[in-house]
């Protein structure tokens, strides 16, 4: 069997992509739009702040800064500005990250076994995250150039129905996907640690801290631990992924620029500016993502399988080596 008929055969037992079940598809396209379109949208005015500093780190010195610029200079509405694109761009981002995201679990669990994956489970999380980004910054590029460039390029149009068409006149379709490549560099290991360090955290802290089995906590109970363990996962997202998401708002920012001559200028401290509120932002948003994902999950009545436990085949195997 291909791997692309293990992925299409694995989409038809996935509960969230079963097309015949349009109820249960269109809700977890809700949940999916829901948990990174509204998350990254309310953060605007902080993903603003810390673009501003990473392109111009001497006008901008710090959030607290950056925050009484902007509003001295343009007033208090340009600290939504970009929220167009954001909103579209990581609605469809969050589409295809959450979706994939669980399509591939599935195709690489179906391909490793039971018993491998459970053992190598932390791999599979971090094989089927990685995958599903790949696919899902496609989706996004577009709408992250136009909104950056809405945000940092002096006397840019301050809307997406202004802005994108000029990106489009001024450099064609490659204009929205030159950033794709540092993109991918920003979000696939942003991805993998959400989704490899929030499943692990989830399972230490039911492991470790919560007092009861997850069977047994309430639906409040345990949208908490979704809550903390998807902070915890953020902040770790926000460090790994820093430097690429500075390299992203610099091209973004100057048609001209390449990659290569933004870090060799930037140096290695530069890479690092604006990291503070991208912690705060990242931590935040990616905490209340897994929580209205799981919300809706949990309002809908949409399957929530729980952490990953050893099977029994593999116990009744431990048992006899000792």
């Amino acid at each position: 069997m291909t791997v692309f008929s293990q992925m299409s055969e694995s989409a038809k037992q996935n509960p969230f992509s079963l097309p015949f079940r349009t109820a249960n598809c269109a809700s977890a396209v809700s949940a999916r739009v829901l948990s990174c379109g509204i998350t990254h949208t309310a953060m605007v005015p902080l993903d603003l702040v810390k673009c501003r500093i990473q392109v111009n780190p001497e006008k901008y010195t710090s959030t607290a800064s950056g925050l009484r610029i902007t509003v001295a200079e343009e007033g208090a509405r340009a600290l939504v500005k970009g929220w167009a694109p954001t909103l579209i761009g990581y609605s469809a981002q969050g589409l295809g990250k959450f979706g994939f995201y669980e399509v591939f679990k599935n195709v690489y669990a179906d391909m490793l076994g039971e018993e491998n994956a459970y053992l190598y489970r932390t791999s599979l999380y971090l094989a089927a995250s990685a995958s599903a980004e790949f696919f899902a910054d496609i989706l996004l590029a577009p709408m992250e150039a136009t909104k950056v460039r809405i945000q940092t390029a002096p006397g840019a149009p301050p809307t997406l129905r202004g802005c994108a068409p000029l990106i489009y006149r001024t450099e064609g379709l490659t204009g929205f996907y030159k950033g794709l490549p540092p993109l991918w560099m920003r979000q696939i290991p942003y991805t993998m640690m959400k989704f490899a360090c929030f499943e692990k955290t989830v399972e230490a802290l039911y492991q470790f801290v919560v007092p009861k089995p997850r069977a047994e906590c309430s639906k409040g109970e345990q949208l908490i631990v979704t809550f903390v363990a998807g902070y915890i996962a953020g902040v770790f997202c926000a460090i790994v992924s820093h430097p690429a998401d500075t390299v992203v708002s610099k091209l973004n920012q100057d048609s001209q620029a390449t990659a290569g001559g933004i870090l060799k200028n930037l140096g290695f401290a530069g890479v690092w500016k604006g990291l503070v509120p991208r912690i705060i932002m990242i931590g935040t948003l990616t905490a209340l993502q897994w929580f209205i994902y799981d919300s809706v999950k949990v309002a809908l009545n949409l399957p929530r399988p729980p952490p990953l436990e050893m099977p029994a085949s593999l116990k009744a195997k431990l048992v006899a080596q000792h």
